[in-house]
């Protein structure tokens, strides 16, 4: 059993305990931005593969007092940086400080180099270099009222870059973002639950892609190229070659078991960009996206669920425009959509009111430092 950390934006720590739950994670408790858990390699591994909603998973190392540079210096060359990466490796540092004497981050993570690379050289002669960009080893330094905390990520990139997204339309949201969304509105993938989903203002499609991978399970990991624990020394590749082979082995390959998907946006230049997406995600045949305005669009089956992050005036569109569109939402809801649910995540509370429909549920969460709100309807 070893001890980890799943960081994920904030409001989306109870959404990542229950994932991390149902991928066999142990003693799971959140915290601020993220969810410590315990586990085997195999299950930080299996995080790494299948969490839809974490960006980073940490394997933590040491905690110790670090209220100056020297302390901090001295705590981290007391770890034997030899269990877990060789002198020609590469490394890089993350460093982050929260009420600490200690505030300037790359002061920071120059001295946490420093000690891994003297510690280095002193033992074998030759010292790690230092590599930004996919370095065999990613250091992650978190300092807290002059507490560090020290661990290897586990990860490399952010878990939400999963792959499919090279370029994105006006305001695109974090992949993990999308998912969190979807499993706030409902959204399982499950046909019997929703037999369609519709988006009706698409944008880069990344909601309809998040919601047709859920629905083929498909492991959001399972087409990225890195991951930051394949240059640590304690990794174990049968062990992770065995849970790639078991990802693909789940995926459903039947379209006709699966829900739906269907995607609309007025503007030309975002289908397109959604249309690559889906073509890059492997779901061409399992999504449809087609330019349509949102007064045009009508129901795809008897029941299922619209979802939509429309313009909320902190980035695009002005706001009496705004107040218009949002209100014909509510109105189209009302006329078109009867036996269907519906979820608008919007952080203007302002254009909320517009559609004049009560919601079901207002369920909070952050789209990078705005404030947002997934305002979910039933439409009986």
């Amino acid at each position: 059993m070893h001890p980890f950390y799943a960081t994920t934006a904030k409001a989306m720590e109870e959404l990542l305990a229950e994932e991390l739950k149902s991928l066999g994670a142990l003693n799971v408790a959140p915290g601020r931005a993220g969810v410590a858990f315990e586990g085997s390699i195999e299950t930080a591994y299996r995080v790494c593969l299948h969490s839809r909603i974490a960006n980073r998973v940490l394997y933590p190392l040491k905690t110790f007092a670090a209220p100056t540079p020297e302390k901090l210096y001295a705590g981290v060359k007391s770890i034997r940086w030899s269990d877990h990466l060789g002198p020609e490796q590469t490394i890089a540092v993350d460093f982050a400080s929260n009420q600490s004497q200690i505030t300037h981050t790359h002061f920071g993570a120059l001295k946490v180099k420093d000690a891994i690379v003297d510690q280095m050289r002193s033992i074998h002669g030759v010292r790690p270099s230092v590599r930004i960009d996919r370095p065999d080893i990613r250091v992650n330094v978190y300092l807290s009222k002059d507490q560090a905390t020290v661990a290897i990520d586990l990860t490399g990139e952010s878990l939400h870059l999963r792959g499919y997204r090279e370029e994105g339309a006006r305001a695109p949201l974090k992949e993990n973002l999308a998912a969190a969304i979807l499993m706030s509105a409902g959204w399982t993938g499950e046909k019997d639950r929703f037999p369609a989903l519709m988006d009706p203002m698409c944008g880069s499609g990344t909601i309809l892609i998040e919601a047709a991978l859920m629905a083929a399970k498909v492991a959001p990991g399972l087409d990225r190229s890195h991951f930051g624990f394949l240059g640590w020394k304690n990794h174990e590749p049968r062990i992770w070659k065995r849970l790639l082979d078991e990802a693909q082995d789940q995926i459903i390959e039947d379209p006709k078991r699966l829900p739906k998907i269907v995607g609309y946006d007025r503007d030309f230049r975002a289908v397109r960009v959604a249309l690559a997406n889906v073509d890059r995600a492997d779901l061409v045949g399992r999504i449809h996206v087609e330019k349509r305005d949102f007064s045009a669009c009508e129901p795809i089956a008897e029941k299922g669920l619209i979802l939509m992050n429309p313009p909320y005036g902190e980035r695009i569109g002005e706001m009496e425009e705004l107040k218009v569109l949002h209100k014909q939402m509510g109105d189209t809801f009302k006329k078109k959509f009867k036996g269907w649910e519906a979820g608008v995540f919007t952080g203007s509370p302002e254009l909320a009111k517009c559609i004049g429909l009560k919601p079901a549920r207002r369920i909070v969460l952050y789209n990078g430092a705005i404030e947002c709100r997934l305002l979910k309807f039933e439409l009986y």
